[in-house]
């Protein structure tokens, strides 16, 4: 027999209070300057928390309060930090995207972050100004569930380890935009390395001149794993990356899936796991293989074609009789075919909501946006446009425009929500290429239910067609169906998954491919949905959506002064 309802709301509340009572405030200093680093054995000036980089990892227990007092020493040049996958509910002005939520933090400035981390996961955060995640400022997040909470893992582990994933490049951000910028396009490239946890080793160190290269650096050392022979270990595994899809595998231990981007997974095994830029997963491994030789952790570099090595570290066994810096005596592994879609769109659809915790979306959207992704030319430079619409970022911040009614800071003109999908061919060049830039917003009714479908296309080039990771920033979004070829809007919704979709903040578009996903527009404020590739979110390749946004309180003066906001918004 179950408990009256007067009963259950009041265990309800109890239990809130207990969590409330238990949840802490977690403080962090950071001082944010160049610093010259070997991450990759190179000398090269880094973006660095208190002279680190990647930054100190933030823990913290559902329910904490996390507070980041952030003194911009670079000098020369402005600082934002995005805190991805924590959905900022009650504080959006704490997201840390400079146009959208907040203005720069200047040279020499200080500003606190506050923001409460309300759900259980693998998280992280990075610089959201210009290019600067890839020069190096980024670190990990980590939620634990609440003690007693309805969040409690569905699996059970011995200990755990964390694994940050990026691509490292030794031009800076500065040339890298310079170059896209200009007429003709000066892409960024391959990385020269790929990095774990900060450390990687550049295959050509040999050949640069005398100083540039130092093999034997400490911060180059390649990062070790230990494991205790027979126990189970969680790995923490996030993308950080500003150009590369990756596969991540651990030799000879097969891993099985359990979380993605903070919510728990119907458990698959897997070899390898694809994971692209701002995803988060966790894999559970079991320590059982022969302890007296170490493994390779690899991540290698897939849906384009590689011209960077196998990025590596070490699992090393407690008690075995190898020295736990010794390579292993295999060479490492290289993953899948670089150009196997459908390996990665198999893994996609895989990813599904764990049976204990299944969140049901609504049955059916109040309004479906349909998005062409295509590369385009706007006054002989490529860009990257939606609906052939490609995206800039205002001089003052969406939120502090809209809540001082500064009406002119921005185009009030939405941004088409659809395209002639009926004729389209997603597998051939556009016939015409030129697209209009806008800085104009999508505005959703505050509690509705909201439909993306993003549409992979032909790019300027014949026969090219690349995997483009979507971020929601404030949000997580239900995954309904994933495709390739073009979307019907009269076909393919009566295949979505309603039944255990995942939720997740960032998604995979695959090559000229499709992916559905669905979102309640419940948190007020104003939030950027774009691709995590640093290059072609800075050539145009996002949008903005603004919810409820009379219902944020008042916005801290700090965030304000840039742009028509200059003076505080008077």
């Amino acid at each position: 027999m179950g408990l009256p309802p007067r009963l259950l709301c009041c265990l309800f509340l109890a239990l809130s209070l207990a969590a409330a009572a238990r949840a802490a405030t977690r403080h962090h200093e950071w001082e944010i300057s160049y610093q010259f680093t070997h991450s990759d054995c190179v000398r090269k000036l880094a973006v660095t928390i208190n002279g680190h980089t990647p930054g100190p990892t933030i823990r913290a227990t559902q329910g904490d309060t996390v507070v980041v007092r952030v003194k911009n020493s670079l000098l020369t040049e402005n600082v934002a930090i995005h805190w991805h996958g924590i959905r900022q509910i009650g504080t959006p002005w704490a997201d840390g995207t400079e146009g959208v939520t907040q203005c720069p933090i200047l040279p020499g400035d200080v500003f606190t972050y506050t923001f409460v981390v309300d759900r259980p996961g693998t998280y992280m955060y990075h610089a959201h100004y210009g290019m600067q995640r890839s020069a190096g400022l980024n670190g990990l997040i980590v939620v634990e569930a609440a003690r007693g909470g309805h969040d409690a893992e569905p699996f059970r582990y011995d200990g755990e380890h964390a694994v940050l994933l990026n691509d490292w490049w030794h031009k800076s951000t500065y040339e890298q935009a310079a170059g896209l910028a200009a007429v003709p396009i000066g892409w960024v490239g391959e990385p020269q390395t790929l990095l774990i946890n900060g450390r990687g080793r550049f295959v050509n160190c040999s050949s640069m001149a005398p100083g540039a290269c130092n093999a034997t650096h400490p911060e180059c050392a390649t990062q070790v794993f230990a494991v205790v022979p027979g126990k189970t270990y969680r790995f923490r595994i996030a993308s950080v990356t500003s150009l590369s899809a990756l596969n991540f595998e651990i030799e000879g231990h097969q891993m099985t899936v359990v979380e993605a981007d903070g919510h728990y997974v119907k458990p698959f095994v897997v070899k390898n796991l694809n994971i692209y830029s701002g995803e988060t997963y966790s894999v559970l491994i079991k320590a059982d293989q022969n302890p007296n030789r170490n493994y390779w952790l690899a991540s290698n570099v897939v849906s384009r074609k590689p011209g960077t090595a196998t990025g590596t570290a070490i699992l090393s066994y407690y008690g075995g009789r190898s020295s736990p810096r010794r390579a292993p005596p295999t060479t490492p592994p290289t993953g899948p075919a670089w150009n196997d879609t459908d390996y990665r769109f198999r893994q996609s659809v895989a990813t599904v909501a764990h049976p204990a915790h299944v969140e049901p979306p609504p049955p059916r959207a109040d309004r479906t946006i349909l998005l062409l992704n295509t590369q385009n030319k706007i006054d002989g430079r490529i860009k990257w446009a939606l609906n052939n619409v490609s995206f800039t970022l205002p001089h003052t911040p969406y939120l502090v425009a809209m809540k001082s009614g500064l009406l002119g800071a921005f185009d009030q003109r939405p941004p088409p929500e659809t395209y002639a999908h009926q004729g389209y061919d997603i597998y051939a060049v556009q016939k015409n290429p030129s697209a209009v830039t806008s800085d104009g917003l999508y505005r959703l009714e505050f509690g509705s239910v909201v439909d993306v479908v993003l549409q992979n296309a032909n790019m300027l080039d014949a026969n090219k067609s690349e995997t483009h990771p979507w971020h929601l920033h404030g949000h997580d979004f239900w995954v309904l169906g994933y495709g390739i070829g073009r979307f019907d809007p009269a076909v393919h919704p009566a295949t979505y998954n309603l039944k255990d979709p995942i939720l997740k903040n960032t998604v995979a578009v695959h090559p000229y491919g499709w992916t559905a996903l669905r979102f309640k527009a419940d948190n007020p404020g104003v939030w950027a949905f774009h691709c995590h590739i640093e290059a072609h979110f800075f050539m145009g390749m996002g949008v903005v959506f603004e919810e409820g946004v009379e219902r944020v309180a008042e916005l801290p003066k700090e965030i304000m002064g840039c742009g028509k906001a200059k003076g505080g918004g008077h």
